[in-house]
This record gives C-alpha cells, structure tokens and sequence, in this order.
C-alpha cells in the first residue's frame, strides 16, 4: 500500500547561531546569509514545500490542512564553537509549564574530526546542587561525561540529559518537534541562561548514551526509541521498498535517487527532507547512483 499523501521534498530552513559557520559545504552551497549558521531545519514548521500539490507553502501549512502536526523535527548541526551547556523538559515537565511536548533527541555523525567529541550526561555521583554551584565558578563541563564520537556514531539524548556538542562535528539530529531548551551554561557569552528551568528538569541518570547499530534486511537501524526510528539505507544501483510505519521522513545524505508513489516521483538530494506525512505505507526508492539516505519515522 503506498502513503496516503504523496510525498514532498522540503527546502531547508537556515538557523544563525553564534556558534555555527557560515561555510556549511559540501552540505550547501548557499544558506542565504552572511551571518553564522548552526542548523538547517530540514522539517521545520517553517520550511517551505519544493515539489508537488503543496508546493510554496510551508510545512506547518500543510499539517494544518491534513489535521496534524508533523511529528519530527529533524536537523543538520553545524558547531564551530561549543554549544551551550542545555538541558530539556520531559513531555510531563514541558506541559507543566504550558509547552506541547518535551524534547528527546538523537545525534547520528555525518563528520567528525580526530579527537571530537560530545557531553552527555551528568558524571557519576554529580548532584543537580553541584551543577548549580558550577555555574558560578565556570566548571559545569568538568562535571559532565565527554564521550569520545566517530563517523557513524548513534547517540541517545534522553529528556533531562545535561548535554553540550562540541565542535568538529557535523550531526543528523532528530527529535521530537519541539525548541524547549533551557540554557545552563554557555562560557560567558552574553545570552539568558534558565537556570530555575534547567536545574528543574535536571535528571541525574537517564538513558543517554550510544547506541548500538543493527543489521536488518536491507538497511541498518541506528535507534529505535519511543518517539522515533532511525534507518540507515545504502543502496547502490537498485529500487527498494521503504516501509512508513509512521509519519517521517527520507534524508538524502550521498548519491542520487528517487522516491516514487504512483505517478509521483520527487528527487532525493543530499541534505534534503522528503516528507511523508502521513504514514501507514509504504514508498519506493529508486537508486541512480550509490544512494545513502536516512529514514526518520514517528512510530
């Protein structure tokens, strides 16, 4: 059965941060900018359809129209500097404030560069009343575990994680559609810190952490979690059929394809979302070329 809602590629949304490039090649070639980029939003609410019926309007237009929002946002990361210290609600904690959900996240490696690496999740025997005390002295980093990240890496970021990235990484990020981030720590750069907030949602151990890769029949799954399912797709000269449990996505990463539903057929770039918003089919892929992609899908 293929997807009810044929799909359609987006155009991505480019997010300045201080700590981000403004050279995102190979990745893009133009963000639109001179200003430093950190994010390209890949199914942000504000990213606008490129092919097909909905074509012009924006992500979060078109989930109106279908009565539902798009369930993952999904990202390419781009850290030139050192991202601040964050952590981020649970669903319960977020709603308790008057937020739609919390955010659970993960990171897969597209770039690493010797020696990089992440912070993610509080040391053994740290309390949330330390963190609290570091901000004022500046060594909330010595207190957070720094995992060592290679190509291919998948890492866990349960809600409530103390986390940072580095730089000298690029990162797939996907997690639930959510931007509730409470800032803890950010080296002294001038910007608001939420430290009541954060130091609220701080879990002390949580489920954070790499995630072993495994082999299935015809891709790799890198995590599969509550809120998501991420695969990975090699394929090098073939049509293969890619089941949507859920409403997701396809994210082009190398080599040339193309998604194919009846008479649609949208070009799979590297980069590039392909959305599937409402799932419950299935789509086929067709390999030109030593096509790599990824399949990011809400279960």
């Amino acid at each position: 059965m293929t997807t009810k809602v044929a799909p359609f590629r987006l155009k991505p949304w480019f997010s300045e941060r201080v700590w981000g490039k403004k050279d995102l090649s190979p990745w893009y070639s133009d963000t639109g900018t001179t200003e430093l980029v950190g994010e390209a939003w890949l199914t942000g609410p504000q990213c606008v359809v490129e092919t097909g019926e909905f074509a012009g309007r924006t992500l979060a237009s078109v989930s109106d129209e279908l009565g539902r929002e798009f369930p993952l946002l999904v990202k390419l990361l781009f850290p030139n500097e050192k991202l601040s210290v964050q952590v981020h609600p649970d669903d319960a904690q977020a709603q308790a404030v008057g937020e739609a959900r919390g955010k659970t996240e993960c990171w897969y490696v597209l770039e690493a560069e010797p020696g990089a690496t992440v912070a993610l999740g509080l040391k053994k025997g740290v309390a949330v009343a330390d963190i609290a005390a570091s901000v004022a002295d500046g060594t909330m980093e010595s207190l957070i575990e720094q995992v060592p990240v290679s190509v291919g890496d998948m890492l866990f970021v349960d809600a409530g994680t103390v986390h940072a990235i580095g730089p000298g990484v690029v990162l797939l990020e996907t997690q639930q559609t959510s931007d509730v981030t409470y800032r803890l720590y950010d080296y002294g750069r001038p910007r608001e810190l939420h430290l009541e907030k954060g130091l609220a949602v701080i879990k002390t151990e949580t489920a954070a952490g790499k995630v072993a890769p495994r082999v299935m029949d015809g891709f790799t799954r890198l995590i599969e979690q509550k809120y998501f399912v991420v695969d990975r797709f090699d394929v090098a000269s073939a049509e293969v059929k890619v089941v949507m449990d859920g409403a997701g996505c396809l994210v082009g990463l190398s080599g040339q394809g193309v998604v194919t539903t009846g008479a649609t057929e949208v070009e799979i770039l590297p980069g590039r979302a392909v959305a599937v918003p409402v799932g419950g089919g299935e789509v086929i892929v067709r390999a030109e070329a030593g096509l790599s992609f990824m399949r990011c899908v809400a279960p």
